[in-house]
């Protein structure tokens, strides 16, 4: 169950026998800031109540994602009293612990939800090893009431590509092209990135960089707004290309095309971005935060440097764009690294843990096997 955002998209969504995806109406059916989604929850939940009373549909566990719809699980647990699952992505504490100004703070209403999820939760999913330890730190979480599953990614879809046939698709020209893949937000560091890059034309290196990136929830005179300044500023308007958000199945081309993909965030609990990229053999240049920090294996698929340190970033950066052979291992060793986290193998291990909690789930462990 997810909420619409847009009016004219079906009602459902059938991917797979037993699959499908269910958009619910939770405010108006547009894009919506994410702190405005709180005020819209309690017509969410009596959204997915309908829904299952209209079609006598029976659940044996609740399986909620982020904080806002941990939420929404612990309200229907109260209903149809079942056990829920709960996997954060990011955390709220652990956000405002790098906010560099009050405006980016989480709201105390979130820190003070996921306070209470964590509490009341019958389980909790980590992505990582360090989400964990972060759980049981800021959250008072009990270590044995957490599973650790890495975030999946699909293998089939992300998957080297050569470089030229990339490029060409994308009408790039050759020369050095470093990639940033996410969203635009103070937390992601694309101030950090500009200034390596800054920092590389001044020395003679003549790199680019595209930002693949931004939402339609957040206004173009907001902080992307202040990232185009701050490339203006640094004299980067021939050297920076703002493309936009693109689709799923369009990144691998972009992970193929760029020679270093860069994640300059201040947080990250895993690291989505960093996965594409290693799937596609693209080095991943990335801070040492978070989930980063075993998301990427520094010296092996990428390299991990300083959170917010221009610098650093840019010796790393010259120093794979430097050397042909090392981006090539590293391309190599990060397809073997995320060939680990495919999703047959991650839905296996997530089927464990449902197995632990409901005994209904134990039927489908046979069919989800890391193959």
């Amino acid at each position: 169950f997810t909420r619409s955002q847009n009016p004219s998209i079906p009602r459902v969504v059938e991917f797979a026998d037993g699959v499908r995806v269910v958009h619910l109406t939770a405010g108006p059916q547009a894009p919506m800031a994410r702190e405005r989604l709180y005020d819209h929850l309690d017509e969410f939940i009596e959204g997915v109540e309908g829904w299952r009373i209209a079609r006598a549909a029976e659940y044996d566990l609740i399986h909620a994602h982020y904080w806002l719809s941990g939420v929404v699980g612990l309200a229907l647990r109260a209903r149809w009293s079942l056990p829920v699952f709960q996997m954060f992505h990011t955390l709220g504490r652990l956000k405002n612990g790098v906010a560099r100004e009050r405006a980016e703070w989480e709201p105390q209403v979130r820190i003070a939800e996921e306070a209470r999820i964590v509490a009341e939760a019958d389980g909790l999913v980590a992505a990582n090893t360090v989400e964990r330890a972060d759980l049981v730190r800021h959250y008072g979480a009990s270590a044995d009431r957490i599973t650790v599953v890495p975030c999946g990614v699909d293998t089939t879809l992300f998957t080297p590509m050569l470089q030229a046939e990339a490029r060409a698709l994308l009408d790039l020209d050759i020369g050095p092209l470093l990639l940033y893949v996410g969203r635009i937000a103070p937390i992601k560091g694309l101030a950090t990135l500009l200034d390596a890059v800054a920092r590389l034309r001044s020395a003679g290196r003549p790199v680019r960089l595209l930002v693949v990136g931004g939402e339609t929830d957040e206004p173009r005179d907001g902080h992307e707004a202040e990232v185009r300044a701050d490339a203006r500023r640094l004299g980067l308007e021939d050297a920076v290309a703002f493309i936009g958000a693109q689709p799923q199945e369009d990144l691998r081309a972009y992970y193929g095309a760029a020679d270093v993909t860069v994640l300059p965030s201040h947080y990250e609990s895993f690291g989505m971005v960093a996965l594409e990229a290693m799937a596609c053999a693209s080095p991943v240049i990335a801070s040492r935060v978070g989930g980063l920090t075993t998301t990427v294996r520094d010296g092996l698929t990428g390299y991990l440097v300083p959170e917010g340190d221009p610098v650093a970033l840019a010796e790393r950066i010259d120093r794979v764009l430097s050397d042909r052979d090392l981006r090539a291992g590293m391309g190599r060793e990060g397809v073997r690294w995320a060939a680990e986290h495919r999703w047959p193998c991650v839905a296996e291990a997530i089927c464990r843990a449902y197995a632990s909690l409901a005994p209904g789930a134990r039927p489908h462990l046979a069919a989800a096997r890391c193959h």
